[in-house]
């Protein structure tokens, strides 16, 4: 009634093609339009793609930790949003608190040698710009939230690289994505992360980020020949 072309595009595109491409699978492709819908506070659409990403594998803890996860990728307002559009959506399928992760958890263990390079680097440049910025960089993102076992490291990093590209900001890309990677998400994955990006956050957004990509996946493959 409204764009029978966008409809046809949707069915047929989008759902019936796109979704269907082998290089990602559903479940990945579900993680990375949630990430991109909560980044871009795009709540009307999230209840379909929320019961999708459920019938494709993503488990409810793992979508409680995709929100939270996007309130300091994303910001708070939007991962409160997305709270309200999720919850009637797990009321309708009887999911309860108790399949949810916890507030405290265990967490993974840390690469303290790693993490504190990364913090040194960060307070070199920016300590004393920001100092509450830099403290809780290290101690509520890096040492804490990335550490919670409710949401795989490689899964983790796939929907920070989501909300990155659906937003714009390219500048952060290379660090998330070479964690991505390390964490195990393949090149031929993360390519594909990219078509299934360009229809949910948009073609400039992602011609905006393949240049990053590319240097990423050249420099990987570079360092992997020992050239």
């Amino acid at each position: 009634m409204v764009a029978p072309a966008l409809e046809n595009y949707t069915q047929g595109l989008l759902l019936g093609d796109v979704w269907a491409r082998p290089d990602l699978s559903p479940r990945d492709r579900s993680i990375v339009t949630l990430a991109v819908l909560i980044a871009r506070n795009e709540p009307l659409e999230l209840p379909f793609y929320l019961n999708r990403a459920l019938d494709n594998g993503v488990t409810p803890g793992e979508i409680s930790e995709i929100i939270t996860h996007l309130a300091f990728y994303a910001g708070w307002p939007n991962a409160m949003a997305a709270v309200s559009a999720t919850r009637p959506v797990f009321a309708e399928r009887k999911i309860t608190s108790k399949q949810l992760p916890l507030a405290k958890v265990q967490s993974l263990p840390l690469d303290k040698q790693a993490d504190d390079k990364r913090a040194k680097s960060v307070d070199e440049n920016f300590g004393k710009v920001a100092p509450g910025v830099v403290q809780y960089t290290t101690d509520a993102l890096f040492r804490d939230l990335w550490l919670r076992p409710g949401l795989a490291p490689r899964d983790r990093s796939m929907v920070t690289v989501s909300a990155l590209v659906a937003s714009g900001q390219v500048a952060q890309i290379p660090y998330h994505l070479n964690r991505a990677m390390d964490s195990g998400l393949t090149e031929t994955q993360a390519s594909e992360m990219l078509t299934q990006l360009a229809f949910y956050a948009g073609w400039p957004n992602v011609f905006s980020a393949m240049p990053v990509f590319k240097d990423i996946f050249a420099k990987r493959t570079a360092g992997a020949t020992g050239k």
